[in-house]
């Protein structure tokens, strides 16, 4: 699958397979909401979109792709920020046993309009020349999904031009508190970017390191923001279906 670009395309066509858009669920009910307008968000662009989760909640995704129309191709959109096991195994898994042509699209991240919603988080948070920098990334021991962590942390620094340090809550090291307590020990305030799609248990996670500042997750309450957005139908049109 090509390496798809941050610009979402300009249109779709009316015979373009079903997009299906799968996040990873919560018992977050607010995270469920968000996660939810999201997905109304995109299929405002892509009126032949669903919704499902890969883990938590239903449905899943082996049945949304068959409550599909019979024959009817599918591309499946992790809404995920990196692509870790869930995409590879459990995705990738669904679409092989699907009884129709369905593609498995790539992660929203990295991404270069991620990384200037980050940007703008920061900024709105009121990041100075004098802070320190830490991406707070959920981790996965899929060393695939770490790479495209640290890959958003250089996409971040090369917008910022400054360093950013990139800190994970599970399973990856540093952890974030280490990631923080390396920040802190330059005597500069800490300033966190929370690399997460929804609020939830990894956000009170990312409080419990210990930052002087964070920022919110990526949907944050307001209005659904177009790069992530832009990422999905991007992400969507680079897709290919199998032969």
């Amino acid at each position: 699958m090509p390496a798809p670009s941050s610009s979402e395309p300009a249109s779709l066509a009316d015979s373009a397979p079903a997009l299906v858009a799968i996040s990873h669920g919560t018992d977050s009910v607010p995270g469920r909401q968000l996660v939810g307008a999201l997905v109304a968000a995109i299929r405002d662009r892509m009126p032949d979109t669903h919704g499902g989760f890969v883990d938590v909640l239903q449905p899943d995704v082996e049945t949304v792709l068959r409550k599909l129309p019979p024959g009817r191709p599918a591309v499946v959109v992790p809404l995920l920020l990196s692509a870790g096991y869930h995409v590879r195994v459990d995705i990738g898994r669904a679409a092989r046993k699907a009884d129709r042509p369905v593609a498995v699209a790539g992660a929203l991240g990295p991404d270069d309009g991620l990384a200037r919603l980050l940007a703008a988080r920061l900024a709105a948070a009121g990041l100075t020349d004098d802070d320190e920098v830490v991406l707070a990334a959920a981790g996965s021991s899929d060393q695939a999904a770490v790479v495209d962590c640290r890959e958003q942390g250089r996409r971040l620094a090369a917008l910022l031009d400054r360093p950013v340090a990139v800190g994970f809550l599970s399973a990856a090291q540093p952890t974030l508190r280490d990631a923080v307590e390396t920040a802190r020990a330059t005597g500069r305030r800490v300033v966190v970017a929370t690399y997460l799609l929804a609020p939830g248990y990894f956000e009170r996670q990312v409080r419990a390191a210990g930052p002087d500042v964070m920022t919110a997750p990526l949907l944050d309450g307001g209005a659904v923001p177009p790069e992530l957005v832009g990422a999905a139908l991007a992400r969507y049109a680079a897709a290919r279906l199998p032969d």
